[in-house]
């Protein structure tokens, strides 16, 4: 026998006890939501979500008195969630709300577990509603999918209804399910699940009522579902629901049900949606139709705000702004209306009445609008500025709509602060528009009603100064000085700054106080904002202006700042080269240029070239500016002999293509070989001009300058046949040779050989011409000493190298041998006994024997004929009759080779024999006396060998 078998005592409990013990544990939690630490819900939910599943599992084993337990707990259950629902101590955040729905949810879930026992009347029909409310619980949190779940659970449940309660649950899940088709987007199953409800709602006004609202919810979803479902009307579906109220409003007079309250209202929601609908459509009189339905059936104090609104649009929408303003008086006089809604029907009456109508509506704004006028006004404003504030005659309408004393005083109190704020925001946009535009008389009248809204605070002071500034920016742009200057005297009252002493540089600019803005310019570094910006800003206004002298102290001031590391706004080379650039445009200002000229040298050295004029092709552009101006400034002051300028210019030409030198390669050297060849020659024109000798250390310097230019000679040659390029390199070789030669004259005498060997080289050049031959041999023989050797060189050389020519040039050849004869005369006097000086009339006379007439200079010519002759006066008075006799001859022979002496060759000849004759009578009688005719003086009363006795003694040269 089996223990079991003894006594029923000792039987195993079943095995769905311990899931019913588990269960009513759970359900006594949920009770217990009061108790002081409750679970919380969505510990509850998960226990839930086990219990039935352990029951689920067991489900085909439970016994009839285990489906009854399960349903007394359901229904504790049940009660237990409305009671969570009721109370106000539990959560109400998302998550707990749903954690509850779910615990809801379980109840039904539970009955439907447990099936319908015998002993619960209406069982299907119970669990049924339970579902119901469940799925409008979720509905109501937005899950549509759980809703739908719980709705689609229940329906088998009661769809074969045989009670009225059956199937007032059947017509309650359908319009719930209609409801979450409807929130889901299917707009056509939630109008089929209406179309199954009619049969269901038919049976009583209740349910006729509860289909009508389910006809209007889903007909507002349609009217707000964008793109809209084409095979479901919104209007069909309102005028629907519009008529099961219109049947409920008039029952048949057999009917004995009392009428359902709030008709009236359920129809004129019908009523106004099909205004919405119509308005949607753009059939504007179908809105006024609807309009007026409704409003025969209240009064206008009963009417609907919203009436009002739809009529508006709709009379706009036609195009009948007077009707339209009325709509908008009666809407302002309804109570109903709230002002957000008024001021929303005055922003679109405004959108087509335009701004002209503005001012009315904003004044009956404010007569409306209590607590929120300001916040209505500013939305008012901003209709009006969105439909356009172009035109002139548009922006001083709202000027003068917004400075109205009643607007503006809308605005009072702390409670306005920020729409205080919006406006002006508003006007200064406005007013900033119109400044773009160039309409300032226009934009100065908004800025100045925009300061209406600013209060007097601390808290607005900066925002104050600042429209007082862009005030006097306008009043400046509109020429009226002194009003400009008013308001930014007023805005450095409210706020001292920077700004403020910039616009009053730029009023004394545009009257032509140049003084006072260099005074202002000065206060404006004062201030504690003081960027250096604004320097450059100044010298811009200065250039606009026209007021150099402003420009270049700005800029002045602007150097001043400079030091290693500190941010400017422009880089120092810029602010040197804008400088150099306006005084250039100035008379008087070279010693200022060279100034700054040399400032930019220094800060080449210490810097660098790259650092200071910066890298690649910009700062090889900044370079070859400050070499090229250097260049020009030194030519041009050069042209007006201020010849110390010019060399200290052309010095710094130097350097500075020095520099280019070392980043280009070789592509500045015959520039910078040029700018020192000018140097050295102006240094020696300033020496000659100033009367003043160079002392030793300038010497010294040309001859380092001239060395340097020496090695840098052959880059100036052309490689090319150009000639003015030729000319020019011939020019500058010869100006080395020229400045060389003058600098080794200021040395000691051995420097002689150092000048012939310059010379020499010079003339063995390509370079070389006989001008320049000639000047070299008159600076040689006119120094102090003169150096002979290389005056004769280059006289001879000069005549030597003109005779070579195609086309010799005989006034060149003329002055050559005229100075060649006076240094071979110097030799003479010297003590030299040659015949070097008639060796150069010998000369002379062979270039002059068979040119034609004009061809060699008159004058020279005749220099050289009487010179000749009057030697032999000297020749005479030495008793050298011999040399006395071959200088008449040689005057003679020039005489007859110069057409402007052929007049005196006649007395010439006879004179000269009458002197033959004489000096051979006389060496008769000698030659008795044992005499050399030569040693004999001239006799008293013997005839003169002077021209002057006979003709014109002409003037030597």
């Amino acid at each position: 026998m089996k223990i079991s078998e003894l006594s029923p005592e000792y039987h195993r409990p079943p095995p769905q006890a311990a899931h019913l013990t588990d269960l009513a544990r759970v359900v006594a939690d949920v009770e217990r939501y009061d108790a002081p630490d409750p679970s919380p819900p969505e510990k509850l939910a998960a226990d839930f979500r086990r219990v039935l599943t352990n029951l689920g599992s067991a489900a085909s084993s439970l016994t009839d008195a285990c489906r009854l337990q399960i349903w007394k707990l359901a229904t504790r259950l049940w009660n237990a969630v409305v009671d969570r629902a009721n109370s106000a101590a539990l959560a109400r955040g998302p998550s707990a709300r749903a954690a509850e729905a779910e615990i809801r949810q379980a109840a039904p879930e539970l009955l439907l577990l447990a099936g319908c026992p015998d002993e619960v009347p209406l069982a299907a029909a119970k669990a049924a509603s339970f579902f119901l409310r469940a799925g409008q619980e979720w509905l109501d949190l937005g899950r549509v999918d759980l809703a739908t779940a719980c709705f689609e659970k229940a329906t088998p449940l009661v769809s074969t209804p045989a009670t009225e309660d059956e199937r007032d649950v059947l017509l309650g899940l359908n319009l719930a399910r209609a409801r979450a088709a409807s929130d889901a987007g299917d707009q056509s199953l939630a109008v089929a699940l209406l179309g199954r409800s009619k049969p269901l709602a038919s049976a009583s006004p209740k349910g006729t009522r509860s289909l009508a609202e389910g006809y209007l919810s889903v007909g507002e979803a349609a009217l707000s579902t964008k793109p809209s479902d084409p095979a479901v009307g919104a209007s069909s579906l309102i005028t629907e629901a519009l008529d099961l109220f219109e049947k409920l409003a008039s029952p048949s007079p057999s009917s004995a049900s009392p009428k359902t309250p709030n008709l009236q209202e359920q129809k004129g929601r019908c009523l106004r949606y099909l205004a919405l609908e119509r308005h949607q459509a753009k059939d504007y009189e179908g809105v006024l139709r609807c309009v007026q339905v409704s409003r025969a059936s209240v009064g206008q104090a009963d009417e609907h705000a919203s009436v009002g609104f739809m009529a508006l649009h709709a009379w706009l929408g036609t195009g009948n702004l007077p009707e339209a303003e009325r709509e908008l008086e009666r809407l302002m006089a309804n109570a109903n209306a709230s002002e957000s809604l008024c001021v929303g029907a005055a922003e679109v009456y405004l959108a087509s009445a335009g701004p002209e109508a503005a001012r009315k509506v904003l004044v009956a704004l404010v007569a409306r609008c209590r607590a929120g006028g300001a916040a209505a006004a500013v939305r008012v404003v901003t209709k009006v500025v969105d439909c356009g504030i172009g035109s002139p005659g548009r922006a001083r309408a709202i000027g003068e709509l917004v400075s109205d004393e009643r607007v503006v005083a809308l605005f009072d109190g702390p409670a306005n602060t920020s729409h205080r704020g919006a406006m002006h925001t508003l006007l200064w946009n406005c007013g900033f528009e119109h400044f773009n535009a160039k309409n300032y008389d226009i934009c100065a009248d908004l800025f100045e009603t925009s300061m209406l809204y600013l209060s007097r605070e601390e808290g607005s002071r900066v925002r104050r100064a600042q429209c007082l500034r862009v005030l006097a920016v306008c009043y400046l742009a509109l020429q009226r000085l002194d009003r400009a200057h008013e308001f930014v005297d007023e805005a450095d009252k409210v706020e001292h700054n920077a700004h403020c002493a910039f616009m009053k540089i730029k009023i004394h600019l545009q009257k032509n106080d140049e003084d006072e803005a260099i005074k202002q310019i000065k206060t404006m570094m004062g201030c504690i904002d003081f960027n250096p910006a604004f320097l450059m800003l100044t010298t811009h206004e200065a250039i606009a202006c026209k007021a150099v002298r402003v420009a270049v102290a700005s800029l002045t001031f602007l150097l001043g700042l400079y030091s290693a590391g500190k941010p400017m706004p422009e880089r120092e080379v810029t602010v040197l080269r804008t400088l150099i650039e306006l005084l250039r445009r100035e008379q008087g200002t070279e010693d200022e240029i060279l100034k700054y000229l040399r400032r930019a040298k220094l800060r080449m050295s210490d810097l660098g070239v790259e650092g200071f004029f910066g890298n690649g092709p910009v700062g090889a552009r900044e370079l070859n500016w400050f070499a090229g101006n250097c260049w020009n400034m030194g030519r041009r002051v050069a042209k007006e002999q201020k010849y110390d300028l010019s060399a200290e210019f052309f010095e710094l030409a130097a350097e500075f293509f020095g520099g280019a030198s070392n980043d280009e390669g070789d592509g500045n050297h015959p520039t910078l070989c040029k700018a020192l060849i000018m140097s050295v020659t102006s240094m020696l024109k300033a020496e000659e001009l100033n009367n003043s000798p160079l002392l030793d250390s300038d010497v010294k310097k040309g001859v380092e300058m001239l060395s340097r230019a020496g090695k840098l000679l052959p880059s100036i040659w052309p490689s090319g046949s150009v000639a003015s390029d030729q000319a020019e390199a011939n020019i500058f070789l010869f100006l080395h040779t020229f400045y060389s030669y003058q600098l080794l004259d200021r040395m000691d005498t051995s420097a002689h050989p150092q000048q012939l060997q310059l010379v020499k080289n010079f003339a063995s050049s390509k370079a070389c011409t006989p001008s320049h031959l000639l000047v070299l041999g008159k600076a040689a023989s006119e120094g102090t000493p003169p150096n002979l050797l290389v005056a004769e060189f280059s006289l001879k050389a000069s005549i030597k190298t003109a005779l070579a020519s195609h086309s010799p040039n005989y006034r060149v050849i003329s002055a050559a041998l005229r100075n060649l004869a006076c240094l071979a005369g110097l030799q003479d006097l010297s003590g030299s006994k040659s015949d070097a000086v008639y060796d150069v009339y010998r000369q002379a006379y062979q270039i002059v024997v068979g040119l034609r007439e004009g061809e060699y200079p008159c004058e020279e010519g005749q220099w050289l004929a009487v010179s000749a002759w009057n030697k032999s006066y000297l020749a005479r008075r030495l008793n050298q009759a011999s040399v006395g006799i071959k200088w008449m001859k040689m005057g003679l022979d020039l005489s007859r080779h110069v057409e402007s002496m052929k007049k005196y060759t006649a007395d010439m000849e006879q004179c000269l024999e009458y002197f033959q004759k004489m000096i051979h009578s006389e060496a008769g009688e000698h030659a008795l006396l044992g005499k050399n005719p030569d040693e004999c003086s001239q006799q008293e009363g013997a005839p003169s060998t002077s021209m002057s006795g006979s003709m014109s003694q002409p003037v030597l040269v």
